[in-house]
Formats: structure tokens, sequence, C-alpha cells
């Protein structure tokens, strides 16, 4: 089990792990050993409740393939134990995200007394333009 919060967990039979060889760093070894992760998580088929799904597929969206699986790929470190712990942070990082339901924004207008400042500082602006100009207008 994958548990992601204290009321969501994902059973390690949702997850599929595909050891790859890995570019970068590792010696002679990088030839011989496949130590770079890619995690597939079907979304879609998932466990996981509606609306978090939904989410997770808009979050995700350029890692999700045109069938709905997820796809992360680990390679940072030198051992497969650690790529494949990190692929697993990582999706739980993004299950975490999309559970987080963000709060709507209200619409609001400005106070009349903001409206009124932001008058007299134009007015206190132009004020002083026009005290700058070399023939000073006497129209007001």
């Amino acid at each position: 089990m994958l548990i992601i919060a204290p009321e969501l967990a994902i059973d390690e039979s949702e997850l599929e792990e595909k050891f790859v060889r890995a570019s970068g760093p590792g010696g002679q070894n990088v030839n011989k050993v496949a130590t770079a992760v890619q995690l597939r998580f079907d979304v879609r088929r998932s466990s996981l409740p509606n609306v978090i799904r939904e989410r997770l597929l808009r979050l995700a969206a350029n890692r999700v393939s045109t069938e709905g699986i997820l796809v992360i790929e680990a390679h940072r470190f030198r051992t497969q134990e650690r790529n494949r712990q990190d692929a697993r942070q990582r999706l739980m990082a993004l299950i975490r995200k999309a559970t987080y339901i963000p709060k709507s924004r209200r619409p609001t207008k400005p106070t009349l007394a903001a409206k009124h400042r932001r008058i007299a500082g134009k007015r206190r602006r132009g004020q002083l333009k026009r005290l700058r100009r070399a023939t000073p207008d006497t129209s007001e």
C-alpha cells in the first residue's frame, strides 16, 4: 500500500514499475545495470475519488498519455532502489497536490473611501504636473 494521506491510499497492484538504463554518471556500470525507473499509474482506472482523479489529470497533463496513464521517470540516483523511492515520492506529492482544493475567489469591489483616495491622488499628481509647466495654466 502506498499511503498518500490518512484516508487515501493506493494499492501496489495499481502501480507498474519498469527498470531501464539511465543516462548520466555511473562509470562502467551504466551500460550494464538498469537503474532508472519508469513508474506507470493508470489514473482513469485507479481507486482514487473522481474529484481527485480529474484534478490529477489536469495537474499532470503533460505526463499523462492519451490512455490516461501517468508516467514518472526517475533517474536522479545511481541505485535502482533510490530511483524507485524517488518515483513513488514524486507520485505521492503529485496526488497530494491534487487533493488540495483551492479556495474560490470572491470578487470584491473597491470601497467608496478607496475610490476617493484614488481620485485625490490623481488630482495631487495633476496639480504637481501643472505647477511644473513653464507658463502656468490660467484656465482654472
